[in-house]
């Protein structure tokens, strides 16, 4: 039988006698590890300490930045949740699986829409589970549920590889509070409110038409029937003005636990120590078998609720309250996973969907993230600030230490190095834009494996880079812009979202900056001071042509019938859409904050 020696390495014998520090050894990926993936939701890049922020405290996931590896230049697919979170789990550009549109709708808007991620899309998580791996979801989904009936639950997580599921099915959360920002209810409100301001004129106008009418002769009996049918509509239109806030707690805000309605409406004070025991319970659960947990939290998208524990503790109000709660989540999962001994054998990977919510701004609060010295956010095209979210992977012992990585790397990467390390195949029967992050996490290769990564809003290609490896350039081209409102402010404070088309600017010549340089994107290269200007517009215009032709006839499930509400999809617990079969404490009863609050440096 082969022993190890009980003698030290000759490096780490060097090392030792000469005093000089020496960097831990790194083993060979042991075979099944298990896998940590812990989302955030809406979390500008510019929010932690671990990229630059000196004002908020985020110890815990600083610190897993430190035992690992950190990317700089890690990019969502788009800047919005729904298809950012489609490329995430299946390694492709979202209008590869139709979870994107072509008419302003970039998001799923109902719990009880037919639209979602199309049951033949594979994702990582069915991947694994079909290697044997126990695979739970808690938190956010935003990926639809039923096709055709509220039973088939075609877009389930359970359908796409996730064994266990508690969590929304829907992650519009300001509408679950009815605070501001709003994302559909106060649309709906000054609809349904403007609608019967617009019947009653109408219905009064043609009273008036009938007794003018009258007063010539005339029978109006007909015309003061119509306006008697006006008239009742239009209160019923005012009244529906009044009362759409509450529906919509209850047909879009609740929890389901695997696929039974178990909270309706949502408890929001309640509702994050009750995810976060269900996490640990589930790393307790599983800790003898390979795991892939995803952890998908509701930190730091509105409407911020957050703990008496943690109100009033940071410099940046209720939003910086919550990303503190939020490192102290992360704290106790990583915490749990230590004490059941399983970091060594478990992948650890940190994100978030998209950038900050630049126009969450209300009565001169931000509400939304920090994007750092990045333009844009949340929804805003191609713009560094939306599409740029921290990209933090550990692995003890197999990952270096401190390792920072300023090269272009997506989130659709999650899916490839996942797959693979879990002993699996990707699909060969599509085409998958994600890559296996390992060569370059290990410092194997120096490079990201993407020359070219391109940004779309919607259908719409705004952006581009091309990693110009002979030159040691990043370049950028924008090829479409939003009209920023304000000017100049890389957000769209009128509309509350900036659009994909429309109110946008094509550029002709693109604007090009060079990223390496500058990052921030503040100095557009001219056409005739910059000799590669044309070949690098030249090559992202080829590289979207080759995209365009590499895609069929797809279903969008985001700009279409799908994306309305059905009744007949709703899902309800109980005869009126009320229940709470979860139970359990608040966070004072759960010691909610209390072993977290402070730095554990």
């Amino acid at each position: 039988m082969h022993r190890a020696s009980k003698w030290p390495r000759p490096s780490a014998l060097l090392c030792t006698l000469l005093l000089l520090p020496c960097a831990p050894a790194l083993r060979p990926p042991p075979q099944r590890p298990s896998f940590l993936i812990i989302m955030a939701d809406d979390l500008g890049i510019g929010d932690l300490g671990c990229y630059g922020n000196t004002t908020l405290r985020t110890p815990h996931i600083d610190r897993l930045a430190e035992d690992g590896v950190r990317l700089t230049q890690y990019l969502a697919a788009e800047s919005l949740c729904t298809p950012s979170r489609a490329a995430f789990l299946t390694g492709r550009y979202p209008f590869r699986s139709g979870m994107t549109s072509g008419f302003g709708h970039r998001v799923l808007q109902w719990a009880a829409g037919a639209g979602g991620l199309p049951p033949e899309e594979v994702t990582f998580a069915r991947i694994l589970q079909e290697r044997g791996y126990v695979t739970g979801l808690v938190g956010k989904w935003h990926l639809g549920l039923s096709c055709r009936s509220l039973t088939d639950l075609c877009h389930h997580p359970q359908r796409h590889g996730f064994h266990h599921f508690l969590g929304l099915p829907l992650g519009m959360m300001g509408d679950c509070a009815g605070a501001e920002p709003s994302e559909k209810r106060a649309g709906l409100e000054r609809g349904l409110h403007g609608a019967g301001r617009g019947l009653a004129a109408t219905a009064l106008a043609t009273v008036v038409a009938a007794m003018v009418a009258a007063l010539a002769g005339a029978r109006s009996r007909a015309a003061l029937w119509a306006a008697l049918a006006l008239g009742v509509s239009a209160a019923i239109l005012e009244a529906g003005s009044y009362v759409v806030g509450g529906a919509i707690t209850h047909v879009d805000c609740f929890l389901m636990r695997n696929t039974t309605v178990t909270q309706q409406p949502l408890q929001l004070g309640r509702v994050n120590p009750l995810l976060l025991r269900e996490a640990e319970d589930f790393l307790r659960r599983h800790s003898h078998a390979p795991f892939l947990l995803f952890l998908s939290l509701l930190h730091t998208h509105t409407p911020l609720v957050t703990s008496p524990a943690f109100q009033g503790r940071s410099q940046h109000g209720r939003y910086g309250d919550h990303v503190e709660e939020m490192d102290w989540v992360v704290g106790r999962i990583l915490h749990t996973l230590d004490s059941l001994g399983l970091a060594d054998r478990t992948l650890v990977h940190f994100t978030s969907d998209n950038g900050g919510w630049a126009e969450a701004v209300v009565g001169g609060e931000r509400l939304g993230g920090w994007n750092g010295i990045f333009r844009g956010g949340k929804g805003v095209g191609g713009l560094e600030g939306g599409l740029r979210v921290p990209g933090i992977w550990r692995w003890p012992g197999v990952l270096p230490r401190g390792r920072v990585l300023d090269e272009p790397a997506s989130l659709m990467d999650a899916f490839s190095t996942l797959v693979r390390l879990g002993g699996g195949t990707e699909p060969s029967d599509r085409v998958i834009d994600g890559r296996d992050l390992m060569p370059l996490l290990t410092g194997a290769t120096p490079h990201s494996a993407h020359e070219v990564l391109l940004h779309y809003c919607e259908v719409f290609l705004h952006a581009g880079r091309w990693a110009d490896r002979a030159r040691g350039k990043v370049w950028k081209v924008h090829f479409t812009t939003p009209t920023f409102d304000p000017p100049d402010s890389g957000s769209c404070m009128g509309p509350g979202l900036c659009p994909c088309a429309g109110a946008v600017t094509e550029h002709d010549p693109p604007l090009l900056y060079e990223l390496t340089s500058d990052p921030g994107e503040e100095r557009p290269l001219a056409p005739g001071t910059e000799p590669a200007y044309a070949e690098v517009v030249a090559k992202l215009r080829q590289e979207h042509d080759v995209h365009h032709r590499s895609v069929g006839s797809i279903p969008q499930q985001l700009g279409s019938i799908y994306n309305v509400w059905l009744p007949w999809l709703q899902p309800c617990c109980g005869r009126f859409c009320a229940c709470d079969l979860e139970g359990g404490a608040g966070s004072e009863e759960e010691g909610w904050g209390r072993d977290f609050l402070e730095d554990p440096k």
